[in-house]
């Protein structure tokens, strides 16, 4: 069994085995036990009833959330010629064509979203082996492959909230939706467009029930376990 801190100890003592709590419920019982001396990444966890070895059952979307994350998000877009120049004047963090690929290629990946304009998709390809265990290849299934049009909003978007979702191996969801500084109220606002996003996603082969557990935690706090039917049921105003 892991040993926990004394701190972590106390904080999970407060949080009931035998309950499930409401979403709005767990929020302010995380932020109330957040006591690291820094402001804690707020996380959902979704155990899913999808069969992630089959692929039309593997869930992966995308969302904005209204209060974003509470963090800098750096970001890379693989461009040349006035896409580049677009994404450069977008905010973009790092821009390039030849000599970002080859960076990126051995090994260096300093950054949190990855972008690219389909004509230089040929030549990122190769990067799926650094880039994809990470979850950075563009990919046109999240919108991370852009046309040069469109650069500039989902740039301004990355930087603003833009957060990607995937089932793992164990088909299990996890999401940041805010940080423990945050009001309460901007969590309930981001996790119900999260919880939106995801519900959408939901693959037609999973038959019954889509999510059989969540847990709300902290970065460095026990997980509070949340009442599935009100999770599925949120959706925005």
């Amino acid at each position: 069994m892991p040993k926990h801190s004394r701190r972590y100890n106390t904080a999970a003592e407060r949080i009931s085995e035998d309950s499930t709590y409401q979403p709005d419920e767990a929020i302010g019982l995380i932020k109330e036990l957040s006591s690291a001396k820094f402001d804690e990444t707020i996380e959902v966890h979704l155990r899913t009833t999808a069969d992630v070895r089959h692929a039309e059952q593997q869930v992966r979307g995308v969302t904005v959330l209204p209060h974003g994350l509470g963090k800098q998000v750096r970001v890379l877009v693989f461009a040349n010629g006035e896409a580049a120049d677009i994404a450069r004047q977008a905010g973009a963090d790092f821009v390039g064509d030849d000599d970002l690929i080859a960076q990126v290629e051995s090994g260096w990946t300093e950054f949190d979203v990855g972008l690219a304009i389909p004509e230089i998709m040929s030549k990122i390809g190769r990067l799926g082996r650094v880039l994809g265990r990470k979850g950075l290849m563009p990919n046109p299934r999240t919108g991370t492959l852009v046309q040069a049009r469109d650069l500039t909003r989902v740039i301004q978007e990355s930087k603003a909230g833009r957060l990607e979702f995937r089932t793992d191996r164990t088909a299990i969801i996890h999401g940041q939706f805010g940080k423990s500084s945050f009001e309460s109220e901007a969590l309930v606002d981001n996790l119900t467009v999260f919880m939106d996003a995801v519900m959408r996603e939901r693959p037609e082969a999973v038959k019954g029930a889509f999510i059989k557990s969540a847990y709300i935690t902290s970065s460095m706090g026990p997980g509070i376990p949340v009442d599935v039917a009100t999770l599925q049921a949120m959706r925005p105003a």
